[in-house]
């Protein structure tokens, strides 16, 4: 089994590394083959979702949580 990452960025995206399976509601497989990380929106403004488009910069999206502890 690898090992995954979730990072979450300042007003931005959560970057998934390592190998990872993204399913959608119907059970269907996202493409992400090829791809040593992902960035998934937060905001809920991508064009692109599940994955960010970087439309956060714009939409007013601010989070930064951080961890405790």
């Amino acid at each position: 089994m690898s090992d995954v990452t979730i990072k979450t960025r300042e007003n931005g995206p959560f970057l998934v590394t390592g190998t990872v399976t993204v399913v959608d509601s119907e059970g269907n497989a996202f493409d992400t083959i090829g791809k040593d990380t992902i960035a998934l929106c937060r905001c809920g403004a991508s064009k692109n979702r599940p994955f960010c488009d970087g439309t956060h910069r714009d939409c007013g999206f601010e989070s930064n949580e951080t961890a405790s502890a």
